[in-house]
């Protein structure tokens, strides 16, 4: 790779992880990226009308993406060469009725998303961000549209308690996620001197249309959440606090992700893991399929790349990799070059699914977590997941194509497996695997902190992991014509 591509695949990392606080954001900016070269969006909800050497991409809720390019030579029952990973990550979301008043402060009441590691969100400054259902008037008649909102500014803290009221802290620290994880908002007095909070009832609507129902409506927001914070919410997207009907939002930190190290050879970010992955994947098949490449001309498959929700919850939703969306993408596509069912059975099994999720890479602080022979190293290129029990969904003959595609192209490769008495994670990829039939490996890029509010990994892994999906992409129709298993 070309110092300047390396050098612009990090900087373009850094400006989707800065416009990506939330999984709907980073599915906005994918379909930014997907619109800007040229893809064309599909609904769901409709019919397709699909042509071979032409590009697609579909969302569900808004927080999955599926975007794919059919080769110019595809034919119904031809394979699928996938990218899938996920646009989540551990956080604190707002609960459906967030306010609370304790000891003359406003605090946002929150709930856990995923195993994060919530002793790192203490003394940060947070804000909030996410989605909204906003009421608007067109014509006479109410309409309701779904808007992203992000509040840039510090608005929130979570203040850890002085030493002095808890002399045993530093003998262990247990974070009581319910009593604990109140981001503190505001203080009651300066609330009530700016007029924007009555404690003894609810603020009154400015809007006059519809006195009543405005009032209910008012009322009822205002009893759920701080009136504050709904006015800061409603002055991001230019609508009054009163027309926001509901909303998705969570905490988020405000420190932007940078390149750092004496070196500048690492990234210091919040959600690494997986945005890191989901966008070079992304990244890796706009490259691949750009028409400068031509490299859609004699593709005989379908290049896709599939970035879910709700992994870090156990994926089983409408927009998660448990959902029928994967397989119903296949089916879709395959249906559109040929009316024969079987046609999908066989498309199945000549299809490869790359299931991408960051890698732990070895601590030098705490090296006996890992398994001797088995310590990836940041720098050393994306990791390969091995587990018997199948955690991941790694055998012999996946490991061995994505293998042979590092080595053709001299990128560094490396192997993981857990230790044996340590409890494994999992990935998107046993689900996938096991829900369509697809074969699968599972890797990722090495990374420190998993799960913490601020994570690190390898600028060197970020360019290897770009340039191996992209070789995967443009190279797996032709590698698995050489290999036979099953004959």
């Amino acid at each position: 790779m070309a110092k300047e591509e390396a050098s612009s695949v990090v900087s373009d990392l850094i400006n989707f992880l800065n416009s990506s606080p939330t999984a709907f954001h980073a599915v906005d900016e994918a379909k930014k990226l997907l619109r800007s070269v040229g893809y064309e969006q599909v609904l769901e909800r409709e019919d397709w009308e699909l042509e071979a050497g032409k590009r697609y991409f579909f969302t569900r809720n808004h927080s999955t993406i599926v975007a794919f390019a059919i080769g110019k030579k595809y034919v119904a029952g031809n394979g699928f060469h996938i990218v899938g990973a996920h646009t989540d990550s551990p956080c604190l979301k707002l609960k459906p009725s967030s306010k609370v008043i304790k000891g003359g402060y406003l605090e946002v009441g929150v709930q856990t998303y995923g195993s994060g590691l919530w002793h790192t969100w203490f003394d940060r400054d947070l804000t909030i961000a996410g989605r909204m259902i906003v009421r608007e008037e067109k014509h006479g008649s109410a309409l309701y549209s779904h808007h992203l909102v992000r509040i840039e500014e510090p608005i929130m803290r979570i203040p850890t308690l002085a030493i002095h009221l808890d002399r045993g802290v530093n003998d262990g620290f247990k974070v009581n996620t319910q009593t604990h994880l109140l981001p503190i908002l505001a203080t009651s007095i300066k609330a009530e001197l700016n007029k924007v909070v009555a404690e003894n009832g609810p603020v009154e609507s400015e809007v006059q249309t519809d006195e009543k129902k405005t009032n209910e409506k008012t009322t009822t927001n205002n009893s759920k959440h701080h009136s504050l914070l709904l006015q800061l919410l409603a002055s991001q997207v230019g609508c009054q606090p009163d027309d926001i009907c509901d909303f998705e939002l969570q905490a988020c930190d405000t420190q932007p992700s940078i390149v750092a190290g004496a070196t500048k050879e690492f990234i210091f970010s919040g959600r690494l893991d997986n945005l890191c992955m989901s966008f070079c994947s992304l990244k890796a098949l706009i490259d691949s399929t750009s028409s400068e490449s031509s490299s859609l001309e004699d593709e005989t498959g379908v290049r896709m790349v599939a970035l879910f929700d709700h992994e870090e919850v156990g994926s089983n939703s409408a927009q998660g990799a448990g959902s029928p969306a994967m397989l119903n993408a296949l089916s879709r596509i395959t249906s559109s070059f040929g009316s024969d069912p079987k046609l999908l059975e066989k498309a199945i099994q000549r299809s490869f699914l790359v299931s991408a999720d960051m890698a732990h890479a070895l601590h030098p602080n705490y090296a006996d977590k890992h398994e001797d022979n088995h310590k990836p190293k940041l720098h050393g290129g994306l990791v390969i997941k091995h587990n018997a029990n199948q955690r991941y969904a790694t055998n012999a003959v996946t490991s061995f194509i994505f293998r042979e595609i590092a080595t053709k192209h001299n990128l560094p490769i490396q192997d993981f497996v857990v230790r044996n008495d340590m409890a494994c994670g999992t990935t998107i990829g046993p689900i996938l695997a096991s829900g369509v039939g697809i074969r699968t490996v599972d890797v990722g890029a090495p990374q420190l902190s998993m799960h913490s509010i601020r994570e690190m990994c390898a600028v060197d892994d970020v360019k290897h992991s770009y340039e191996h999906f992209k070789a995967y992409f443009k190279e797996f129709s032709h590698l698995d014509a050489k290999i036979t298993v099953d004959i």
